[in-house]
């Protein structure tokens, strides 16, 4: 999971920063330190909260929602079937936060960027322009990083079969003998089984709960 995060984070902020300053900020270069650096600073800040929240609601939704995953894709339903429900909930949650910061901005809150550069003696209009083109890029850039990663993660966790392998998010203490984390690990057969589920004594046969 590393991985997915690292890129879901590194490579919409990059994305989405050298695209905004270049053709909505119109920064000669884009990769100015004294502008990009600020800039890529609110995009992974943003970026990384979005992609938290994403995929801890599409993890803890394929563990809960297990068996009517299996029962879908027992039923015929393709991988993206099976899977759309909890990677539309996921990629909610995961831009809660930008949604919610959107609406109530100059409304409710006057952002920080914006407040300093008209305190510093910019101009209003100009500092209203900077701050709504970031407000965009944040958004653009937490709506990227969510999606990417969410599809990744069930990608992942359901493969082409399609079956479903939650035991590759399942923490290595539950695949122990009653999930107490103490006693002997399951074997290998036990563990690729499609569904992880409470084992009460392994005689070769995975038993449904």
């Amino acid at each position: 999971m590393f991985w997915i995060t690292f890129t879901a984070i590194f490579g919409s902020a990059i994305t989405v920063g050298l695209i905004g300053s270049t053709f909505a900020m119109n920064f000669d270069p884009p990769y100015t330190a004294a502008k990009f650096i600020p800039t890529m600073g609110m995009l992974f800040g943003n970026t990384m909260v979005g992609v938290s929240l994403g995929m801890d609601s599409v993890l803890t939704a394929v563990d809960t929602r297990r068996e009517s995953v299996e029962a879908m894709l027992h039923y015929g339903a393709s991988r993206w079937e099976a899977v759309w429900p909890i990677a539309v909930d996921a990629a909610r949650t995961g831009m809660v936060p930008s949604i919610t910061s959107m609406s109530i901005m100059g409304l409710i809150s006057i952002p920080g960027m914006m407040s300093g550069q008209i305190l510093g003696g910019a101009n209003v209009m100009n500092a209203a322009r900077y701050q709504q083109v970031f407000v965009f890029m944040i958004a653009a850039s937490v709506a990227l990083g969510v999606v990417f990663s969410v599809v990744a993660v069930l990608f992942i966790v359901v493969d082409g079969q399609p079956q479903l392998h939650s035991e590759r998010i399942i923490n290595k203490a539950m695949r122990s003998t009653g999930g107490k984390g103490g006693g002997q690990r399951l074997p290998a057969t036990a563990r690729s089984c499609s569904s992880i589920v409470h084992l009460k004594e392994w005689k070769g046969t995975c038993i449904s709960r």
